[in-house]
């Protein structure tokens, strides 16, 4: 296949389970995103499923702790080792989050908010534009599931979040899932986030599950897409426009033919939408 192939449709995550599921029967799905940081063996057995997978699919990476946020210095191992995925597995993008998850050099198991404050701002900026001319290739940036609000922040967090990209020169992740999980948590109304992010920021969505825990809302990716969501989707199809799209599921997973039917409804709702 054309390594240079840009994903479009709809993809899946890729999980440990499908491996041999993907390459004996080789189903009919546009693309799979894969989490960086589970390729970074050189000689690993993941790294080998994942370069057979690729030579059918194409593959974008999704990382989860390059840390963009912290006050650390940018883990410049890490770094390495992400060019060198890379440069072998040749991805149109790849993406992370607006997020941190390091202190003092010691990594924590979950990604936190940033305040949106001026000063956030301008680190976050800095060090994207370090990593994009590190690694060579273009970055989108997610938008997390957060659970806390800053009193100090001076911006709402699309405000952050679209000044991001336009002063870094990087492009946005959109997690649907998120938006909605945060406007339940905040009070926020998702479809007015949504009015305020220019499509041509946008490369990609992510479509997931949440669960309710002690009647909390929480960002688990441990179900299919809930109606609600599903609904945030069409609008954010009317107002940015179709982009390529992944359904994203990380725990309790399922058989792979779950995660193509919801990839299935997905690419429906994209064809049936008017996305003027």
């Amino acid at each position: 296949m054309d390594h240079c192939h840009r994903p479009t449709g709809v993809g899946v995550g890729l999980r440990i389970p499908h491996y041999e599921t993907i390459l004996t029967h080789k189903p009919k799905i546009n693309w799979f995103e894969a989490i960086s940081e589970n390729y970074f063996g050189r000689r690993s057995l993941p790294l080998q499923k994942l370069c057979q997978i690729r030579e059918h699919y194409p593959i974008i990476l999704h990382g989860v702790s390059l840390s963009i946020g912290s006050t650390d210095p940018l883990n410049q191992h890490y770094l390495t080792e992400l060019k060198y995925l890379v440069d072998l597995i040749k991805p149109a993008w790849v993406s992370d989050h607006l997020s941190w998850s390091s202190f003092k050099g010691r990594y924590c198991p979950d990604l936190y908010p940033l305040p949106f404050t001026e000063q956030a701002l301008k680190h976050v900026v800095a060090r994207i534009q370090t990593v994009q001319e590190q690694i060579n290739v273009s970055l989108a940036f997610e938008n997390i599931s957060r659970y806390v609000d800053y009193q100090h922040s001076q911006m709402s967090e699309v405000e952050f979040h679209v000044r991001v990209a336009k002063q870094a020169g990087c492009f946005l992740l959109l997690d649907i899932n998120n938006i909605y999980v945060n406007a339940m948590h905040h009070g926020f109304e998702p479809r007015e986030y949504i009015d305020h992010i220019p499509s041509k920021y946008v490369l990609q969505y992510h479509l997931g599950g949440y669960t309710i825990e002690n009647g909390i809302m929480l960002d688990t990716h441990g179900d299919k897409v809930s109606d609600p969501v599903w609904e945030l989707f069409v609008y954010a199809l009317k107002k940015i426009g179709p982009k390529p799209t992944l359904i994203e599921w990380d725990n309790h997973i399922p058989s792979l033919d779950v995660l193509v039917e919801q990839a299935s409804m997905a690419q429906t709702l994209i064809k049936t939408t008017d996305g003027s």
